[in-house]
């Protein structure tokens, strides 16, 4: 199990750092988290509502990361 989860992670990581990438991903992410969130469905439980707010955080924190871009690890 920890090597999914570690591969998961690089995954992530490497989506991070291209910007191009991770705004995709990020917005991929982030347009099924918002129609869910804002619609009422008959479906929807905890679980799905759960999933849908990490799904739609990690888009988030991808589409800033591509705005943003890197910052230096220390400033001289």
């Amino acid at each position: 199990m920890t090597a999914s989860v570690r591969r998961a992670r690089g995954t992530l990581l490497r989506a991070a750092f291209d910007r191009r990438l991770a705004f995709g991903v990020g917005a991929l992410l982030v347009g099924p988290a918002v129609y869910t969130l804002v619609g009422d469905y008959s479906w929807e439980s905890w679980l799905s509502d759960g999933l849908v707010s990490v799904l739609g955080a990690t888009g988030v924190a991808l589409v800033v990361v591509a705005l943003s871009g890197r910052r230096p690890d220390w400033i001289e």
